[in-house]
């Protein structure tokens, strides 16, 4: 089971955002990863389904908590979710939230947990480019709001280690509305960089099941 830590930055001028503590691992679902803030405050709870849906999303950032998972929209693939206070007290006071659905395949965010999981979701073969529509929490609020990407798998390269050869996908991953473009480098389930993430830290070998 990987252990480690992410530190985030501003991929355009590099100000410090923070980072996660995490751990990953296949489970009887499929897969889950756990996070919580450096700075003891959010944090991040995700399971994937075998087919690599977000079976279960509990997410905190800024005084504020989502919950969700993967359903069905107008016989679409969709995603729903609750919005509400990180503080169980303020929670209790507000008013009853509404749940909120939209038509997408998963979730997206500032956690490394949403690159793996998109990943995982889309099964690519290199090669293999794909446009997906995600909804993306926004921190530190957690406003969500649709949005689309495109993924591309371009390679996979074996780097050496101690242990053996360690597979490292590389994709290019666009935000088509800004046309944004990033790489993001996986081994297996653990990011190795991607942009405004950097792993800083990692005990014990990445899952690649």
């Amino acid at each position: 089971m990987p252990t480690g830590r992410y530190s985030f930055h501003d991929p355009h001028d590099g100000a410090p955002l923070g980072g996660e503590r995490f751990r990953c691992a296949p489970g009887p679902a499929g897969w889950r990863y756990t996070a919580s803030g450096e700075d003891g405050r959010g944090g991040i709870d995700l399971t994937l389904d075998a087919r690599g849906r977000p079976l279960r999303l509990d997410v905190s950032a800024g005084g504020w908590r989502v919950r969700g998972g993967a359903t069905v929209v107008e016989g679409a693939a969709g995603v729903a979710w609750i919005r509400v206070p990180a503080d169980p007290a303020q929670a209790a006071a507000a008013p009853v939230p509404a749940e909120a659905e939209a038509r997408a395949v998963a979730f997206t965010g500032r956690s490394p947990a949403f690159l793996v999981a998109t990943a995982r979701l889309l099964g690519l073969t290199v090669g293999d480019s794909v446009r997906v529509r995600l909804v993306d929490l926004t921190e530190p609020s957690l406003a969500a709001h649709p949005c689309d990407q495109a993924w591309a798998l371009t390679g996979i390269e074996e780097h050496p280690t101690p242990t053996g050869p360690l597979p490292v996908a590389r994709y290019e991953v666009a935000d088509l509305a800004t046309g944004t473009r990033g790489v993001v480098h996986l081994a297996g389930d653990v990011v190795l960089a991607a942009p405004g993430v950097e792993l800083e830290d990692l005990e014990g070998p990445p899952n690649f099941g």
